[in-house]
């Protein structure tokens, strides 16, 4: 049914197409993660201000609100 061949070109090719996608993953997970900053230790990390958090506040609300009307229509 199957040559040897055959088994050899498939061990390189899934090989190499395993190769390609852990690189393409790897870059994919580099770009989104952020740097982490050390903390120092005996400092206490600084608050994020009032206007950022209202910020944040807001954009939940409206994701918040975006899935509730998908799940209405949907």
């Amino acid at each position: 049914m199957f040559t040897r061949s055959d088994f050899w070109i498939g061990l390189v090719v899934g090989t190499i197409a395993g190769a390609f996608g852990y690189k393409l993953m790897s870059e994919q997970a580099a770009r989104s993660a952020t740097p982490l900053l050390p903390i120092q230790p005996g400092s206490v990390p600084a608050e994020p201000p009032l206007e950022e958090l209202l910020r944040q506040k807001e954009r939940l609300e409206d994701l918040i609100a975006e899935k509730q009307q998908g799940a209405v229509n949907g």
